[in-house]
């Protein structure tokens, strides 16, 4: 057979020539797996001390969630009573409207059936012309009373037309602070979502390392001191921060039960006969600042530069606090987290 019309052997692949191929292969699969977003990608190994480094960056951003989520209920719960407020309002004085209506209505009828006949013709009728002219003095009277009335029930008209604009705005504003509240409840959930998925990967002896125990206290463990608070306000909210210990964190609780930082600080002063803000934003300006120290116990501690978590000083460098989801109420140092300022309410 002519050379021309041979079909060419298949060659054997020398071991450089596998390597080769097993390194094309490699390289074609790697390309791949990256231009599909990296699906085979493994997450990095965190150690202990990583995650609950992430743990806590994202139980403070959910903090800040939490508060603004606090703030816009406030708002929405405020502009919730004003709307009711108007609308009743408006029901009352339409109630009254309509009922000086009925009365103009009963006057113009009995007006108009007596209308079309001429005075004069009816002091001439009269059988005592004293008698009319007394009677239409009176008329005259009653008219200026009605014209009187015609004015009033106008004025109410504008004013229950004013009532409803006012309740229209205040459902726009209250439709718009619910919106941004389920948007920061979203944010909360996803944040914890996030902290519970990592938090799941340590053992339970990992989820809080020694040296943070030690600053911490139980319910059963812990004995309320009274005896530094400056004042009876001051001692009537320690002391219910207390009777906290050992509460579970809820985010947006505010007791008696379950309680987030804002919430517990509010509710020991509100044991007090102290009406405070709900969140921390507003609870820093509750009342004059206080150098760090200073610090009284009562005194309210802020932390982080966002102003975004609250705890109640106790003295001796330590706070009652409520820490986040993983935590119940309990005591702490003050220095386990940034210091922002504080605030004297008492």
């Amino acid at each position: 057979m002519p050379a021309a019309h041979r079909k060419p052997r298949p060659r054997s692949l020398s071991g450089g020539t596998v390597r080769t191929a097993a390194a094309l292969a490699l390289a074609s699969a790697a390309t791949v797996t990256a231009l599909d977003g990296g699906a085979a990608h493994a997450e990095p190994e965190l150690s202990p001390a990583q995650v609950r480094a992430k743990v806590d960056k994202l139980y403070q951003e959910a903090e800040v969630a939490t508060q603004k989520y606090n703030g816009a209920k406030e708002k929405a719960d405020g502009a919730q009573k004003k709307v009711d407020a108007l609308q009743d309002e408006a029901s009352r004085r339409t109630e009254s409207l309509n009922s000086q209506r009925q009365k103009l209505g009963s006057v113009a009828a009995s007006q108009y059936r007596t209308g079309g006949v001429d005075p004069s013709v009816q002091l001439l009728l009269s059988s005592s012309p004293d008698t009319y002219l007394d009677k239409a003095a009176l008329t005259e009277r009653a008219g200026a009373r009605q014209a009187a009335a015609v004015t009033h029930v106008r004025g109410e008209l504008r004013e229950i037309d004013q009532l409803r604009g006012d309740a229209d705005d205040t459902l726009s504003e209250l439709r718009a602070k619910k919106a941004e509240l389920q948007d920061n409840k979203k944010k909360v959930k996803r944040k914890l979502s996030e902290a519970r998925r990592l938090l799941d990967r340590l053992t339970p002896e990992e989820r809080t390392p020694a040296p943070a125990q030690s600053g911490h206290a139980s319910r059963s463990t812990e004995r309320a001191d009274l005896s530094q608070a400056p004042n009876a306000r001051a001692k009537a909210a320690i002391s219910f921060a207390y009777g906290a210990l050992g509460s579970p964190y809820v985010w947006g609780a505010t007791g008696p039960s379950a309680f987030d930082c804002s919430g517990l600080t509010q509710a020991a002063y509100k044991a007090a006969g102290v009406s405070l803000p709900r969140t921390t934003y507003s609870q820093i300006d509750a009342g004059p600042r206080i150098p760090k120290s200073q610090l009284q116990p009562g005194d309210l501690v802020f932390f982080y530069s966002s102003i975004s978590h609250v705890g109640l000083y106790i003295g001796g460098g330590k706070m009652i606090h409520a820490p986040n989801p993983s935590a119940p109420v309990r005591v702490a140092p003050i220095d386990e987290m940034p210091f922002a300022g504080a605030t004297r309410v008492a």
